[in-house]
């Protein structure tokens, strides 16, 4: 994931709009656009420092991607390598719906989010 994507991430998860983290971090809301942008420029090392204390994720994880992306204090059940590529908060609940399900529970949710798209070969699997 690129450093773009890991500000976006830091930034939705701490539920804080580009205007409201450029008046926390004291810039412009298109200077974070810009940080979130793929092709854009990057924030000084001490403002990304900045940025993850306001965003509550771990600096290592979001300058290299490397480690937790939050503090081990906020950390839920979901382990951190799982956390940073569910964004979404329904994904998010379906997904600790299949963990914490039985083998039939399982079974169920599998079956009923296959229902919904067409298969090409006609069989789905077990």
């Amino acid at each position: 994931m690129k450093i773009s994507m890991r500000i976006r991430v830091a930034r939705q998860r701490a539920r804080l709009s580009q205007e409201a983290l450029a008046a926390r971090l004291g810039v412009t809301r298109g200077a974070v656009a810009n940080w979130e942008c793929s092709v854009g420029a990057l924030p000084a090392s001490s403002r990304l420092e900045r940025l993850a204390q306001v965003t509550g994720v771990c600096f290592e994880w979001l300058a290299t991607g490397r480690g937790p992306v939050a503090f081990l204090a906020e950390v839920e059940d979901v382990p951190a390598v799982d956390a940073e590529l569910v964004h979404d908060p329904d994904e998010r609940r379906l997904l600790m719906a299949y963990r914490l399900g039985g083998k039939q529970t399982r079974r169920l949710l599998l079956n009923l989010v296959e229902a919904q798209f067409p298969t090409t070969s006609g069989k789905r699997s077990a």
